[in-house]
């Protein structure tokens, strides 16, 4: 089988296994990934961590993998099942020259993937590598070495993430709360579990054994389908709230008391606020898709806030071109700087969001009411011929608005706004609309999709 180009991303490579990608694919891009940083670095042996999450072709990847790493000379330190974060803080932390995750994320288990990154835990992007190695693995490029690498296994990353990533987090201050926690048989069982160790907490645990095949549902949450058993757990438990990750555990999302889906944006205001308040005057880095609360709660505590492209990956490298000490994605990504590296960290943002409503005073439901000043349309698809002819059509249909084209159209009037993108996978576009009411919200809907779907 030869490889599905269409499997490099503009975050990573992602595809159907073995449809579109299998384990010559693994061996391709190891080898490839491994000239790559050869090449940054100068020299043979770099030290690449390898890791992968629980699905069912990880293993046979991860074989693979390694084969093509070492065969090019390169070192492997062997993380085996890992989160994505924890993947992440072995990389940086112990200042390994790069490495691979196994893993394709929220996606449903056929699929599998690789997602890059270079020392200190910097992203490997479309723009900074991916492509460089689609040529390699398309046109049979590699450079082998007279010698393989050496292969060696590390354990305890997680227990030590734990420890460093949150000595300075006074757990004591944290109430015994009831959490149901949902991590859809997927890796934020064995982080939740790390996380929760210490704390008085009471946890509910659902979906909780490993099972690559998700028996139960997708380890998706940003579908709100997919946190329907959680919902209803957290009601029926009369919890306090609940948390879902997500496949690889770099995303989290938190369901209230009465089982309602707190928002994103602003679980990312309230958690940028409180990194601007133990950093006064930092730089907050935050996608450009609506959600207008968090650029209000950072502005009201003097942050700086720097709007970025969307993906994680995009995220992070601004964060670093800018310094920022923390960042949030709609999609439940949160960005945290370490003196090792910027990365995902969900423990931290776990535990600190845990201290915060511990002494605020407040359930989730009741921080939702208090913010509850614009109305969303949620992420919207469409399907076009042409994206680029829609944005210029939009482009012109509100030429008298604020209008930005960072990722594709940001179009601002004063009760309302929005972001419409193209998706990087299929010929779609995706609106997210933001309004100061309900009515203002319909209706700027209702005609921005018209427009797109004409």
């Amino acid at each position: 089988m030869s490889t599905d180009p269409s499997i490099f991303k503009a975050y990573d490579i992602r595809g159907i296994y073995p449809s579109q990608m299998d384990d010559m694919t693994a061996y391709e891009v190891g080898l490839a990934f491994a000239n790559l940083i050869q090449k940054e670095k100068n020299r043979t042996d770099v030290n690449l961590v390898v890791g992968r999450d629980m699905r069912l072709s990880g293993p046979s990847l991860k074989t693979e993998l390694i084969r093509g790493i070492t065969e090019a000379g390169a070192n492997v330190i062997d993380v085996d099942l890992a989160s994505t974060p924890t993947f992440y803080f072995a990389v940086a932390y112990y200042g390994y020259d790069g490495g691979v995750q196994i893993s394709a994320s929220h996606n449903p288990g056929e699929y599998n993937g690789f997602k890059m990154v270079r020392a200190s835990a910097v992203p490997v992007s479309g723009d900074s590598g991916i492509m460089d190695i689609k040529a390699a693995v398309v046109e049979k490029n590699f450079t082998k070495a007279a010698a393989p690498g050496a292969i060696t296994t590390k354990e305890g990353v997680l227990t030590e993430l734990i420890q460093i990533e949150t000595k300075d987090i006074d757990v004591s201050t944290i109430k015994p709360f009831t959490i149901v926690v949902d991590p859809s048989n997927a890796m934020g069982s064995l982080d939740i579990e790390a996380i929760f160790a210490k704390l008085p907490c009471k946890i509910i645990k659902m979906n909780w054994e490993l099972d690559g095949s998700f028996p139960n549902h997708e380890a998706d949450p940003l579908k709100e389908e997919n946190l329907d058993q959680l919902r209803e757990r957290v009601v029926h438990e009369k919890a306090d709230f609940g948390i879902s990750p997500d496949g690889d555990a770099d995303r989290v999302f938190f369901v209230d008391g009465n089982g309602k889906t707190f928002s994103q944006a602003l679980l990312r205001g309230i958690m940028a606020q409180i990194a601007v308040k133990e950093n006064p005057g930092a730089t907050i880095c935050y996608d450009i898709r609506p959600g207008k609360i968090t650029r209000d709660l950072i502005d009201e505590v003097g942050g700086k806030a720097s709007v970025t492209k969307v993906g994680h990956s995009l995220i992070k490298e601004q964060m670093i071109r800018e310094n920022a000490v923390f960042g949030g994605e709609s999609s439940g990504h949160y960005f945290y700087q370490f003196p090792y590296g910027t990365f995902e960290a969900p423990a931290v943002l776990i535990l600190k969001f845990l201290q915060f409503l511990s002494t605020g005073g407040m359930t989730l439901a009741e921080l939702a009411a208090k913010y509850d000043r614009y109305v969303h349309s949620g992420e919207i698809n469409s399907k076009v011929a042409d994206k680029d002819e829609k944005i210029k059509a939009l482009a012109e249909k509100y030429q008298d608005a604020e209008i930005s084209y960072l990722d594709g159209i940001t179009v601002t009037y004063p009760t309302w706004w929005f972001n419409v993108r193209g998706s990087n996978t299929e010929p779609a576009l995706r609106l997210n609309l933001e309004a100061v009411d309900a009515a203002t919200m319909q209706e700027k809907r209702d005609e921005v999709l018209a427009l797109i779907r004409s």
